[in-house]
């Protein structure tokens, strides 16, 4: 079997453990994919389950599951950081527990013609949701030192102002088209580094976060968790890269009451007086957990997975700046 294989669920045992879902509650799988959590909830207890997914590919897999488990189990279409908007059009506004599974999922990144992936050809698209603007839009259009800044702040590429330059030079030939021909591109400036990794792996990584602005997602879920999940209900993210858990490590600090200090990519408390809020969460393990060193070796993706989970407390969710989550 495939080591990406979307029959793997990262950190499954881990994320169900977390979340201690019962028989009574709702929990919502932000992050359907191939249905690994939803799945996992549903045969752990009679709970009932709403998942989301942007990926009009998942519906039929939620179908499926639907006529399975029915009566308890919902696919909405759309972005697990519009949850709360998706779940009050379904008469919901209190849940049990939340379960994220960040980045791109195994089956995108196996499907050539998502674009997703540097290793196969397939078109220059990267969209989840197949809506909106491509990967090909970004390289083909945007000025140089913008897209540089994209490739060092979302993929931390060190060369980034090297690989701009030669995007730019070469599509003033031709056009960027096809995954395979930027992934040149980028080899002929990065060196492989000593680790392995290919030089594509960051550039690929900044303009997939940029297409389906999966940070804006993030921090838009984690204050929708804040205001959604009653007292005792818990949220519990996986993470693959440093940026999506350094966004999710100072919401926890945050809320917990643990660190002053904000992500600028976190939602500001308003402070009417002296000193923060009473912490909206409590830590559930004090520090990420990774997984075992028996899943990394039959799913290699895990390596880089980072949990964290914490639990909503009886106090009032913080107040979010007029300026939203950004």
């Amino acid at each position: 079997m495939n080591a990406l294989s979307p029959h793997f669920p990262v950190m499954l045992d881990e994320v169900l453990s977390a979340l201690d879902p019962r028989a009574d509650g709702l929990y919502v799988d932000g992050t359907f994919g191939n249905g690994g959590y939803s799945r996992g909830l549903l045969e752990r207890t009679s709970c009932r389950v709403i998942a989301i997914d942007r990926d009009p590919a998942a519906r039929a897999r939620g179908d499926a599951l639907e006529a399975e488990f029915p009566g308890r189990f919902t696919l909405l279409s759309g972005c697990f950081g519009d949850m709360e908007q998706l779940l009050a059009a379904q008469g919901v506004t209190r849940i049990d527990g939340i379960a994220l599974d960040l980045g791109v999922s195994s089956m995108q990144l196996d499907q050539a013609d998502r674009g997703f992936s540097f290793q196969k050809d397939g078109p220059l698209d990267m969209r989840m949701g197949q809506q909106g603007q491509t990967a090909a839009d970004l390289v083909n259009t945007l000025d140089e030192d913008r897209l540089a800044d994209i490739l060092y702040h979302y993929g931390e590429e060190r060369k980034s102002r090297w690989v701009a330059h030669a995007i730019v030079e070469r599509r003033a030939e031709t056009p960027f088209s096809r995954t395979a021909d930027l992934a040149g591109v980028i080899r002929g400036v990065v060196r492989k580094s000593r680790d392995g990794i290919d030089p594509a792996t960051r550039s690929f990584q900044a303009l997939r976060i940029v297409v389906n602005d999966e940070l804006g997602e993030l921090e838009r879920a984690l204050g929708a968790s804040e205001r959604l999940l009653r007292a005792g209900g818990r949220l519990v993210v996986v993470a693959f890269h440093s940026l999506e858990d350094r966004i999710v490590k100072a919401f926890v600090r945050q809320r917990c009451g643990e660190s002053e200090g904000v992500s600028r990519h976190l939602p500001q408390a308003s402070n009417a007086g002296a000193g923060n809020p009473p912490p909206s969460f409590q830590a559930v393990s004090r520090r990420a957990v990774k997984p075992l060193d028996a899943e990394t070796r039959i799913n290699p993706r895990s390596r880089s997975a980072r949990l964290r989970a914490v639990e909503r407390t009886e106090f009032p969710a913080w107040t979010v700046s007029p300026g939203g989550l950004r």
